[in-house]
């Protein structure tokens, strides 16, 4: 069983090695510890931990709101019921009103 790095697995499952990284940081994803390996700190993957990974990225939310998110976000608030004794906003007709005393143009 061979262990991969952390940017060989992101690269595996579709992200970039930052996007893994801040996942990570997040406490989104559980990772396996660190070792030195050539003086550096690295994470070294099993297999095991690259299935939890798999199961564990379409659950991560993302921060960024697409449009069609916004846009059902905006159409879940319109059909709240207002609580009782709150202000109802009123509706605005679109159209001005023409004064009834016009000025006269001199």
């Amino acid at each position: 069983m061979s262990k991969l790095s952390s940017e060989q697995v992101a690269k595996m499952l579709g992200l970039s090695k930052s996007a893994l990284s801040r996942y990570i940081l997040a406490g989104k994803v559980a990772a396996p510890p660190e070792t030195m390996a050539g003086g550096m700190r690295m994470r070294l993957w099993s297999e095991s931990d690259i299935e939890g990974l798999r199961k564990a990225l379409p659950k991560i939310a993302n921060g960024r709101k697409t449009r069609y998110s916004k846009h059902r976000y905006s159409e879940l608030r319109k059909k709240q019921k207002p609580q009782p004794g709150t202000a109802v906003p009123q509706k605005s007709s679109g159209t001005k009103k023409k004064s009834r005393n016009p000025k006269p143009k001199s």
